[in-house]
């Protein structure tokens, strides 16, 4: 049965259940004397529901809603999300439709539940390889993660998110869901547009934002137009070894507009990237330094068109790969050299865009400009046609324009504040409008289910309140799944208990399976980390995570086995000179060795391996007063270093409550002064 059909029977039933619940309290009431009807004992779940119900002044609508979401204890939501965790530097995992909290991947920041960012030898060396500077920085601003693909469609096998304060990009395992590298972009100081990939994953997007001299290196605000750049750089994946290899990546120089959002082309457009772009007015600020400034605010508003940036990306290999520039070491192709190769190419968009969003079969562009009410619809094929017609004028720096009229195919009005847009399998569209606090609900023209309906706008859906990015469900891939829509809001207000001034942000669940109904808003999930950014929505089946690492004693980055594997009866602990080298296991409900003695001042190195085999049997190990915590799952090893500068005695114990002697699964580390 499909879901959408099992859906509406589950509706229909909590309608009868709410009628029969009622009918029987009625009849069992009596009345005129009359004797009460007997109520069968099986009726009693009638009888509780409507009594709850009516005790909570519930609709059916709430019902219908609050059983669409519900999931049974031990039963598996169909579809997963990952989200970006906004300041907390991190990425949620939610299930859809129940909205449970799966999990929290630490990425750029440091997690203590699972250990990340303290002490593992690993992870530091990770941290260390993307810090800007060196400056130990332990944070990040992740705005928009993106799941690997191949043949336009998620397969479930790496998460890539990107840093928008540092300009740095993770990559994240779906093997274990634990991140396995971190890049520091050396051509930039921030950045918003990424990460987005390419088809089959051969490429990672991070389109830039501000623009800056190249390098972040310094240059004076009056040498602006001709010394300050935007970028947008394309990351070589290697999907078999699992990692960026930044020798084989390249960043675009571009004009100093400020990129924003970016997306690869699929199917009929793939081998072409759409890169959105804003502050085409080159804008300067100064406001509150200046006394005749004007503030970016309005400066970066004034004319009624941006550019939609247009990457002929298997050119700009080509000419990347015959490249002599370097900055910072990386390869870096000048902005001339893109004009005279022609791989930029530049499109007039309604002002202030901040979304271009690819229709599923790739043939359409849509972007929305957030002070425009409509949504606006390019066509590929009238792109490749004003190209190959030089249907253009030129910008400021001798890049192309092409002509509007030339290259658009509709546009639809929507509401105010359009941002960004996601698909379903219906031909349907969906944009977040920011202003309206609304999601419209909006048909595709072109060769799509309804496109005899014309490129119209069809219902909004209310939201609460001031939405963002949404995600609909494997919406932006060649496969829309439909079914459902998550709207990430930023302002909550009203909708959730006072708890204080700094309130949470709400991420609201929106049926859209409905062929031809209306949305339905079903669920609130209040999200206590800001800013939640942006989603994506897989079917859970497309994932294939283990639960137990493949062999005892099991490196997670190499996937493969630890050179330093211990297993039980091989445990010691040896001194060279003013190293002391520690090999333990752990299990339940001990580690061994219980007790190690050295002196201050070693340098000390420790592997502690997760001898289990049961699935959930996760040990933890933290020493306090040297920083250590450690989430060691089953069949893991980690390694952990330090130097002993403090003397004492220090308890080692397992974080993770394992079994019921939990609390004996200590040990004593004892440093001789």
């Amino acid at each position: 049965m499909k879901k959408s059909v099992l859906y509406g029977v589950i509706a229909v039933l909590a309608i009868l259940v709410v009628a029969l619940g009622a009918m029987l309290v009625s009849r069992g009431g009596g009345g005129g004397g009359e004797a009460a009807t007997p109520v069968p004992q099986e009726a009693g779940v009638g009888q509780d529901a409507a009594a709850i119900i009516a005790e909570r002044g519930l609709t059916p609508e709430n019902v219908v809603a609050a059983l669409k979401t519900f999931m049974p204890s031990g039963q598996h939501d169909p579809f997963i999300m990952f989200s970006s965790g906004g300041h907390s530097g991190q990425v949620h995992v939610i299930g859809v439709p129940s909205m449970r909290l799966l999990r929290t991947i630490g990425v750029f920041t440091p997690e203590p539940w699972q250990g990340y960012g303290y002490g593992d030898v690993e992870q530091e060396a990770m941290f260390k390889e993307a810090d800007p500077f060196g400056e130990n920085v332990r944070w990040g601003d992740t705005h928009h993660p993106a799941l690997s693909e191949t043949n336009a469609v998620y397969d479930g096998q790496w998460l890539f998110v990107n840093d928008k304060a540092q300009a740095r990009v993770a990559v994240i395992d779906l093997r274990d869901f634990e991140t396995k590298q971190l890049v520091k972009n050396p051509t930039a100081m921030n950045d918003h547009g990424g990460t987005f990939v390419t088809p089959n994953t051969e490429w990672v997007i991070e389109g830039g934002q501000y623009a800056a001299p190249p390098g972040a290196e310094y240059a004076p605000i009056d040498t602006y137009e001709e010394e300050w750049r935007g970028m947008v750089t394309f990351w070589k994946f290697d999907r078999e070894k699992g990692r960026i290899i930044p020798e084989e990546s390249f960043a675009l120089e571009l004009p100093p507009y400020w990129q924003d959002l970016c997306d690869a082309g699929k199917l009929v457009s793939e081998g072409w990237v759409f890169c959105n772009s804003f502050n085409t007015e080159m804008a300067v600020g100064g406001a509150g330094v200046e006394e005749d400034a004007v503030p970016f605010e309005s400066g970066a508003s004034q004319a009624d068109m941006d550019y939609l940036h247009v990457i002929d990306l298997n050119k700009a290999i080509q000419v990347a790969q015959e490249n002599e520039l370097r900055l910072n070491g990386f390869n870096y192709v000048p902005l001339q050299k893109l004009i005279d190769e022609r791989v930029l190419y530049f499109i007039p968009e309604p002002k202030s865009p901040h979304g271009v969003d690819i229709a599923p079969k790739g043939d359409f562009i849509v972007i929305s400009g957030k002070l425009d009410p409509h949504v606006t619809i390019y066509s590929f094929e009238k792109i490749q046609q004003a190209i190959a017609n030089e249907d253009w004028e030129v910008d400021p720096y001798g890049v192309p324009v092409l002509n509007f009229d030339s290259v658009v195919e509709a546009q639809v009005e929507l509401g105010l504040g359009p941002l960004h847009t996601q698909f379903d399998n219906q031909g349907y569209a969906y944009t977040s409008l920011f202003l309206d606090s609304a999601v419209a609900r909006w048909t595709l023209g072109g060769d799509y289910p309804r496109a005899d309906e014309g490129w119209q706008l069809v219902e909004k859906e209310s939201i609460h309140y001031n939405v963002g990015h949404i995600a609909a469900a494997e919406g932006d891939t060649a496969e829309p799944a439909g079914q459902f829509l998550v709207s990430l809001n930023k302002w909550s207000v009203d909708r959730f208990a006072n708890v204080g001034p700094l309130l949470p942000q709400n991420f609201q669940l929106i049926d859209i399976s409905g062929q031809g109904e209306s949305m339905q808003l079903l669920y609130d999930m209040p999200i206590g980390w800001g800013e939640p950014h942006y989603a994506q929505i897989i079917r859970a089946d497309r994932l294939n995570p283990i639960q137990v690492y493949p062999e005892i004693g099991w490196n997670p980055r190499t996937w493969s086995k630890d050179p330093n594997a211990t297993e039980i009866g091989q445990e010691r602990v040896e001194r060279r000179g003013n190293t002391v080298e520690i090999w333990m296991t752990a299990v339940r409900s001990h580690f061994t060795p219980e007790r190690i003695e050295i002196k201050k001042g070693d340098r000390v190195i420790w592997h502690i391996t997760n001898v289990e085999q049961a699935v959930d049997a996760t040990h933890g190990f933290a020493l306090p007063g040297y920083n250590i915590n450690l989430s060691i799952e089953p069949g893991e090893t980690v390694t952990v270093e330090f130097e002993a500068v403090k003397d004492g005695v220090f308890s080692y114990y397992c974080t993770e409550f394992c079994s019921a002697l939990h609390l004996e699964m200590t040990g004593y580390l004892l440093v001789q002064p």
